[in-house]
């Protein structure tokens, strides 16, 4: 009886080693939820997500691969912890180094979503031997593009604004203006529900800083080095008022210097391609692990 009441308790240990969120053991910037076994794929959300973002993905994959989902402190509801001051992208990218090293992870595959997409570019460049192959769910190598700048000096006046006109809000007028901005990023009902959720639940302060960062990065001169091999998933949609041609040309221009790179347009989505057209993304992730 004895025998069988410990055999159950450490069945029961080694399955919460297997599923439970654990944080990050060399940095409190990251929590990171380890689900299914198999080769490693590590997937990072993007800009005041929760790794449940990832949720249908890794229900799709977990049978077959050991997942990552990382979730970045103050996102999503987690507390701030050590990105409540200061730099965010980069000591967040030195946090995923050491957590792929400290465990051992062999060239992981990763898979990063919008701000997520930076740092994963970020770390396969500082990094080459941290990422096997990446996967980049439309995201810029500088954000600055789409606001008509051509570098990060002439975005710094832009940033800055929109990162003290957060820090200065109130969190009624935060969440309202979350709520009216996000519809623009997610076609998906459920998912649009779950991501102002999100956003609402993150750290102004942490939202706010990260903006400003995602904005005056540019890896342009950078991708050269970045010799993974990655694919590129980036949306359209008809209502978005942008012809086809020109949302192709948007890609293809800032990511011509990417030297090992398939990029692949998603029709009829928006922003978030994994919540609005979830069977063409999986189809997308299977031929990228494969």
């Amino acid at each position: 009886m004895l025998k069988s009441k410990c055999l159950t308790l450490l069945a029961g240990l080694l399955a919460l080693s297997l599923y439970s969120v654990t944080a990050d053991t060399v940095s409190d910037r990251i929590t990171v939820t380890v689900r299914g076994q198999g080769p490693d794929v590590i997937l990072i959300p993007g800009l005041t997500c929760s790794a449940a973002v990832w949720d249908a993905t890794a229900a799709h994959l977990e049978a077959h691969y050991r997942l990552h989902l990382v979730q970045l402190a103050g996102f999503g509801g987690l507390p701030a912890k050590a990105n409540a001051q200061g730099p965010i992208i980069q000591p967040v990218v030195d946090a995923l180094d050491a957590y792929i090293k400290t465990n051992q992870l062999k060239a992981p595959y990763i898979i990063g979503h919008s701000l997520g997409g930076l740092i994963g570019m970020s770390l396969a460049q500082q990094h080459p031997e941290d990422a096997g192959k990446l996967m980049i769910v439309d995201s810029l190598p500088f954000f600055g593009v789409l606001f008509g700048v051509k570098d990060a000096a002439a975005a710094e006046p832009q940033a800055a604004m929109m990162r003290d006109m957060v820090l200065n809000e109130t969190p009624e007028a935060y969440a309202q203006g979350q709520s009216q901005f996000l519809p623009a990023l997610v076609k998906s009902p459920a998912g649009l529900k779950a991501a102002i959720a999100w956003s609402i639940a993150s750290d102004k302060s942490v939202v706010a800083r990260a903006t400003y960062e995602d904005m005056t990065t540019d890896l342009r001169s950078k991708l050269p080095e970045i010799k993974t091999p990655v694919t590129m998933l980036y949306p359209w949609d008809a209502t978005s008022g942008m012809p086809v041609t020109a949302v192709d040309g948007v890609y293809q221009q800032n990511f011509a210097a990417l030297p090992n790179k398939k990029l692949v347009r998603i029709d009829d989505s928006r922003h978030f391609i994994m919540l609005d057209q979830p069977a063409a993304f999986m189809a997308q992730v299977d031929g990228f692990l494969k």
